[in-house]
């Protein structure tokens, strides 16, 4: 519990917490005046003879009322900027968590309900509190004015039970809170237990397993009513501390009356305190005890679980990252399916890329070539085998340090709405406008720039073609300072001209590029290419491949006779670091 109300308190920020608290102050004078006002009708009107007075002082109450509606309209007005960046920090921090468990290959199946109603209960109820506790605030301060005003001794009298009984109550939040959370976890024990029980009826009537299925959900019964039974007994302690704190005062006022009198308090000054405790102190407690006893233990709760799900806490510092040697790209045996009993896309596969490599990777559609880009970019966990960079497996890479050692631009360019700036350097903030500049030349966006208005032009992604979205993809994963790129078929959209631009591009840029070609023009421009055909795996240069690749000869659309000669092209050589086999 303590977790969470220091989570709660950090999370408020200051500016929007100094004007709800300033806001707040109108709403004082309803509290404040209350028993001032009935104590001078009482003495100084009714009791004098003068019933006109008694009225003007109960007019005034109704005028701070209306000056305390006008606070609290602010206040709420005020509260939003509250609630809702804590709703933007607990989104954020589910969203985060479940990449990071996705990442690590266990997908988190219950983020999503975290993300649409556990967050919206935690805003919702933390919204809540903050209105009990000011309105508890605002109360009290008014409380301990009006008695001020009225007749100093009267605090004597009220303020030690009052505050016994608060201290008393909050002392019971943490066993409140415990029982809570218990209660919880016997619903959903019992829950399941009877959903077993009752999804076999037909078995366990047929075979007259009657008394097992009972035992079987007696005992998260019995937890189920003993949680309950906790519950109750904290909510009996929750009414005796309101009786000590909403009562108690009352009755010591009332038991004071004759003593008080002698001192020279009236009878409207007596009226006015027993009212700053009917009408004030009692709602303000009960309004207390009835938000923090329920909403409070809902938010405790709440949070408790999607703090416990999320991500470490940024002061836990990230975890220490491998360190890198080189950036070669290494696959060894790898196998992958996409599912138990799924034949395998890609089987005992071997590669080495070089860090500094240009490789293409040529195939027919639907033969692996975007699952093998997912694989290498550690989007997906093979099956069997081992894919490492740098030397380092890539599943042990935090995902921060992938993402900065390669950047992969898919088929279906991101684009999102704001300025073309904000679009290319997204992967890179720092760069400098020459350097933006250069990047859209190189890899020829001349002319989208110039149709959209500039760097600084607004942009909406339903606002442009699917050349320009991959163009702009392309110009950021330039500018991209990732010594790694990886194109998956990110320039099918490009006319073969444009094609060979952006490609020169990145093959000039420096470090590692793959390209899933989308036309075997692809394969011309690079230094090394595989070629997958379903039933192997063959890599080499474009004069290699020419003699020993049929699918690659049919690819490129003419033979090579001398090639066909060698039947399985037994003994031809592949180039060191590289071993295929069969799929």
């Amino acid at each position: 519990m303590k977790r969470e109300v220091r989570f709660a308190f950090a999370a408020l920020r200051r500016r929007p917490l100094l004007r709800l608290l300033a806001w707040s102050v109108p709403e004082v004078a309803p509290a404040m005046i209350s028993g001032v006002a009935l104590a001078r009708a009482v003495d100084d009107g009714f009791l004098a003879g003068r019933p006109a007075v008694g009225l003007a002082w109960l007019a005034g109450l109704l005028v701070a009322g209306g000056i305390g509606a006008i606070g609290s309209r602010h206040v709420f007005r005020c509260l939003g900027d509250l609630v809702e960046p804590l709703r933007d920090d607990l989104a954020r921090r589910v969203v985060g968590g479940a990449l990071l468990t996705a990442v690590a290959g266990k997908p988190d199946r219950g983020a999503l309900a975290r993300l649409t109603r556990q967050v919206e209960i935690v805003r919702d109820t933390y919204a809540g509190l903050l209105v009990v506790l000011r309105g508890f605030a605002v109360t009290v301060a008014g409380v301990v004015i009006g008695l001020l005003s009225v007749a100093p001794i009267l605090i004597v009298l009220i303020a030690p039970p009052f505050l016994l009984g608060c201290a008393a109550f909050v002392a019971t939040l943490g066993l409140a809170a415990d029982r809570q959370r218990d209660a919880v976890i016997a619903d959903e024990r019992l829950a399941a237990a009877a959903a077993l029980a009752l999804s076999g009826t037909r078995d366990v009537v047929a075979s007259g397993a009657e008394e097992h299925a009972s035992a079987m959900v007696a005992e998260p019964i019995e937890r189920q009513a003993s949680a309950a039974r906790a519950l109750a007994r904290v909510d009996a302690l929750r009414t005796l501390c309101f009786a000590l704190g909403g009562w108690v005062p009352l009755l010591a006022v009332l038991i004071a009356g004759p003593w008080l009198a002698g001192r020279g308090l009236t009878t409207g000054e007596i009226m006015g305190g027993l009212t700053y405790v009917l009408i004030g102190l009692q709602p303000a407690l009960r309004e207390l005890m009835s938000g923090l006893g329920g909403t409070g233990l809902r938010f405790v709760i709440t949070l408790g679980r999607i703090l416990d799900a999320g991500p470490p806490p940024l002061s836990a510092g990230p975890p220490p990252s491998p360190a890198l040697n080189g950036y070669d790209v290494v696959v060894r045996g790898l196998t992958f399916a996409y599912g138990p009993g799924a034949e395998p896309v890609l089987n005992d596969l071997y590669l080495c890329v070089p860090e500094g490599e240009h490789l293409a990777v040529v195939g027919p559609s639907g033969i692996g070539k975007s699952t093998l880009v997912g694989l290498l970019c550690g989007l997906l966990r093979p099956s069997v085998g081992v894919i490492e960079l740098g030397g380092v497996p890539v599943d042990a890479l935090p995902a921060g340090r992938l993402a900065d050692a390669r950047v992969l631009i898919p088929q279906e360019a991101y684009v999102f709405t704001g300025t073309v700036l904000a679009n290319l350097t997204y992967l890179r903030p720092d760069a400098t406008r020459s350097e933006v500049d250069l990047a859209v030349t190189a890899v020829g966006a001349d002319h989208v720039m110039a149709r959209l208005g500039g760097l600084e032009a607004e942009l909406t992604p339903a606002g442009l073609s699917a050349g320009e979205g991959q163009l702009i993809a392309l110009v950021r994963a330039y500018l991209s300072p990732a010594p790694v790129a990886v194109l998956d078929e990110a320039t099918c959209h490009l006319d073969p001209a444009a094609e060979r631009r952006a490609e020169n591009a990145f093959a000039e840029r420096g470090g590692t590029l793959v390209v899933i070609a989308h036309r075997i023009s692809s394969a011309l421009r690079a230094r090394r290419v595989l070629v997958l055909d379903g039933t192997g795996a063959t890599i080499g240069d474009h004069d290699t491949l020419v003699r020993t690749s049929p699918l690659y000869r049919e690819l490129l659309g003419h033979w090579h006779p001398d090639a066909l000669a060698r039947p399985d092209n037994v003994g031809t050589p592949r180039p060191e670091g590289v071993r295929v086999r069969a799929w």
